[in-house]
């Protein structure tokens, strides 16, 4: 509005850094870092990508990120398989947003209560841990009336809730189901590693290891993601003016 009556310059550029509906920028960036691993973003179209819960010692953890990628990577034609326990259930619209990319694009996408089945076969594995959604709702409500009380008491819910599924872990054994034994593991950080940030958590720190520089590659294209956004916003004709700068071949470093 402050653009449209003159008194900003230019239109302001809003980057949604994460919100509790999605995180476009981690799983645009997990995007990017699987269209560079895979050799394109057609190749991704029937690979099957496992977004896990996973258990984690804390509470309260947002479900933006496997709402996010359910979202997203359906959009590439990927076969998505949802997994978590019980009552760990996301947003039913985002659930929609992504069944509706799947009969678009062609691929799938499928609920389990076992990390197991999710793992098996698949390319890519992202296990990850999250609240409940219904949790996330009575939270904000608690929080809208300042009851600090009931917030305490649903905290000790949450973690009670969550210490019963401790076997909701990456190990190397689930790790061995995946597509010959090595699909690639992804994860927002800081993740949650068994022996080394915590007793019990997400993944176990052999699993972690092995994952490391892939982990910190997939973690670097979050910046290039925020700038690209921003070029967007800026730029009527993006194609043309990146056509433009690689023809002035301007050196970008001195």
């Amino acid at each position: 509005e402050g653009y449209a009556a003159g008194i900003l310059e230019r239109r302001p550029t809003l980057v949604n850094l994460q919100c509790d509906i999605d995180h476009p920028t981690q799983s645009m960036a997990d995007a990017l870092h699987l269209i560079t691993r895979f050799g394109g973003a057609e190749r991704l179209r029937g690979k099957k990508i496992a977004m896990s819960w996973a258990y984690s010692p804390s509470y309260g953890k947002p479900l933006s990120v496997p709402q996010g990628v359910i979202g997203l990577m359906t959009r590439f034609g990927m076969d998505v398989v949802l997994a978590h326990p019980p009552g760990y259930e996301v947003m039913g619209e985002t659930l929609d947003v992504a069944r509706r990319n799947a009969v678009k694009c062609g691929c799938s996408l499928t609920l389990t209560n076992s990390m197991r089945a999710a793992f098996q076969g698949a390319y890519i594995v992202y296990p990850k841990s999250w609240a409940p959604y219904a949790a996330m709702e009575k939270r904000t409500d608690l929080y809208g009336r300042g009851d600090m009380a009931g917030i305490k008491e649903l905290e000790k819910e949450l973690l009670a809730q969550n210490a019963t599924h401790k076997g909701w872990q990456c190990t190397e054994a689930l790790m061995k189901q995946t597509r010959q034994g090595n699909a690639l593991y992804l994860h927002c950080l800081p993740a949650d590693i068994s022996g080394v940030s915590c007793k019990e958590g997400e993944v176990t720190a052999s699993v972690f290891d092995r994952y490391r520089d892939p982990l910190y590659r997939e973690a670097s294209y979050k910046p290039y993601i925020i700038a690209a956004m921003m070029f967007l916003s800026k730029v009527k004709h993006p194609a043309d003016r990146l056509m433009q700068l690689l023809e002035t071949a301007r050196p970008r470093v001195s």
